[in-house]
């Protein structure tokens, strides 16, 4: 796997793949910076090598070059971040992009206009891809949130470039993943929520053969309840999952994987935060009444689990995290893996609602990592490769 460790960027100009897909309000301000400072090591090193940038992204959907997903919004939060004077450019290629890209001296950084203005970016385009690489010396991809899109940015350009790499951020998630999958140290528990089987369905094939433990919760433990006979009233459920359930607990236990369902559930007689609520077993939830949250037992029980786990994978919330009165299942759950760290485990937290639950209730810094790609890990738990890694590495 080259790194940009393996190379000497001295008067070498780096063109970036970054993910600075952030969050911009109508004033044109960043919400969330978090995705900048995760590429601020692979610049900073470039930098000083005695290298200049030239960086590339997309931000939003536009369909017709709207002024709202402009990156020149983000050029002073950039800036910022980088502690250096960013320059930028209002296209990503053509005769401008390529004289502001030339025109670089060590140590200066370029942020080029949104990659997507170009419908040729998303449809991964030929020319588009060799118009790009003409921007810099090195190719370095250090955007893990779109490794899975075959577009020119991510993957294209790369075979325009002898020289290639992954930067700090996009090493970090592919040696955290390889870690759960493929060298973990046991016992290995993976946690998995969210709302519903079907889109879990290939991680779970794929991870059964690689954990000792699988704790199921959140909406999609419902599903498993009921075709096991139990009244879960009006909660969540895939009437079509219920066969499936059945075969993946039956799969789970022939390969010795012992399979953790809620034991009790935090109910509610509506989907609402001012809702009457009680607690009941999971399995026994009247009629009228939905499971919102992840009962004392059942918080019980998957800490226990946890506290004994050497690798721990976590991907999807277990209760309404968003709604106070049913954030406490999450929360708890995110202490005990926190704890488990702190006692010598590996953990890996990643999906948007997991990674959303970490960073609200300030328990990111208590694991040892937090990945940055909610599809692209999705598909590397279900065993894909990614086009934006294979470009690279060539596997």
């Amino acid at each position: 796997m080259k790194t940009i460790d393996d190379f000497n960027f001295k008067n070498k100009r780096a063109l970036i793949r970054v993910d600075f897909n952030v969050p911009v309000d109508k004033d044109g301000k960043v919400g969330d910076a978090n995705r900048i400072e995760a590429a601020k090591p692979t610049i900073e090193k470039i930098l000083k090598d005695g290298g200049s940038v030239v960086l590339m992204s997309h931000l939003g959907r536009p369909e017709n070059n709207e002024s709202k997903y402009s990156l020149e919004q983000i050029v002073g939060k950039v800036s910022e971040v980088l502690g250096v004077d960013v320059k930028f450019v209002n296209n990503c290629v053509g005769e401008v992009a390529e004289k502001a890209a030339n025109n670089l001296k060590p140590g200066e950084v370029l942020l080029l206009e949104n990659l997507r203005y170009h419908k040729e970016e998303t449809e991964g385009d030929s020319d588009f891809a060799k118009q790009l690489s003409k921007l810099g010396d090195i190719y370095v991809n250090d955007a893990f949130g779109t490794a899975h899109r075959a577009h020119a940015s991510t993957t294209v350009v790369a075979k325009y470039f002898e020289d290639k790499c992954f930067g700090y951020l996009l090493q970090k998630e592919i040696e955290s993943l390889n870690k759960v999958l493929k060298s973990a140290e046991k016992p290995v528990t993976a946690i998995l929520g969210g709302a519903k089987v079907s889109s879990k369905i290939t991680v779970i094939e794929n991870i059964l053969g690689k954990v000792d433990h699988l704790i199921i919760g959140g909406g999609m433990a419902f599903t498993f309840i009921k075709a096991r006979g139990g009244n879960v009233g009006s909660s969540l459920i895939e009437e079509d999952k219920q066969e499936l359930a059945l075969e993946i607990l039956a799969k789970a236990e022939k390969m010795g994987v012992e399979i953790h369902l809620p034991i009790d559930s935090v109910i509610a007689d509506s989907f609402s935060e001012l809702a009457n609520t009680n607690i009941t077993p999971i399995d026994n939830i009247p009629d009228g009444w939905m499971g919102l949250d992840a009962g004392p037992k059942t918080i019980e029980s998957f800490s226990n689990v946890i506290a004994k786990s050497k690798t721990i994978l976590w991907n999807g919330p277990i209760g309404v995290f968003e709604m106070d009165a049913f954030s406490k299942g999450t929360i708890e759950l995110g202490k005990a893996i926190g704890q488990a760290t702190k006692n010598g485990a590996f953990s890996l937290v990643g999906g948007g609602d997991s990674v959303s639950a970490v960073k609200k209730f300030g328990l990111e810094d208590q694991m040892s990592y937090v990945s940055t790609g909610g599809g692209a890990m999705l598909e590397m738990l279900e065993g894909k490769s990614l086009p934006g890694i294979e470009a690279i590495s060539g596997e």
